[in-house]
């Protein structure tokens, strides 16, 4: 896995040494997507059972702009389907905790706000303050969240339904809530992305080593290194 190796190089070794092998369109696609990334929206869920609603909450993540899943696992682990996430867990990180708690401190210790989605929230989606870093908390499929879990969020939202029908799905729900606040995020910004310059360029080299065969890219920087 590219993780067990890829930590070891700095990323300004990683962007001069494989930044050749990718095409001019494949380094512009690199820096669109660097450029809208988003580190100030996040989504963390509680116990999620189906691994296709994982997998559907990775894609809408990843589409939008985000940067990170946060997964609490106190009842299982989380999974997700390839078929349908189709490879892009791989762009995003996924940060596993043994139990919500430990995420919810976390996430407060990095400045996140935490807003559970539940039925009645006493929020409506746009009224979450996306000028402060605002983590949606989704809980499970069947259960909803624990109360612990909700005590431990700084508000509740719910999303606005104009039919006879009294909610979505939990992965429309959650792509909903993620397209709309990064959306608005984006505008009270001023700008397509949140990221700082030292996170675009740990990315950068990530996602350079990414969009190579990883035995290749590790070959390479072996040998570049080594003749360094």
């Amino acid at each position: 896995m590219l993780d067990e190796w890829f930590a070891q190089y700095h990323p300004d070794d990683v962007i001069s040494l494989l930044g050749p092998l990718l095409t001019e369109e494949r380094r512009a696609k690199i820096e669109a997507v660097l450029a809208a990334r988003l580190g100030g929206v996040t989504v963390a869920l509680e116990n999620l059972h189906d691994p296709h609603n994982g997998a559907a909450v990775l894609r809408s993540v990843e589409a939008c702009g985000l940067s990170e899943l946060h997964v609490a696992e106190a009842a299982e682990r989380f999974q997700f389907s390839s078929k349908v996430s189709q490879g892009c867990e791989k762009w995003v990180a996924i940060r596993r905790f043994p139990d919500f708690d430990r995420a919810a401190q976390d996430l407060v210790e990095r400045g996140f706000h935490l807003y559970a989605a539940v039925p009645g929230g006493k929020l409506d989606l746009d009224e979450i303050d996306v000028r402060e870093r605002v983590a949606l908390v989704f809980g499970n499929e069947h259960a909803g969240l624990t109360g612990a879990a909700e005590r431990a969020c700084h508000g509740t939202f719910g999303i606005a339904m104009h039919g006879f029908t009294q909610s979505f799905n939990l992965s429309v729900s959650a792509a909903v809530a993620v397209h709309r606040t990064a959306a608005r995020r984006r505008q009270a910004l001023g700008q397509p992305g949140d990221l700082p310059e030292k996170d675009r360029l740990r990315l950068r080299a990530r996602f350079y080593a990414l969009s190579l065969d990883e035995r290749a890219a590790r070959g390479v920087l072996e040998r570049g290194l080594r003749l360094a």
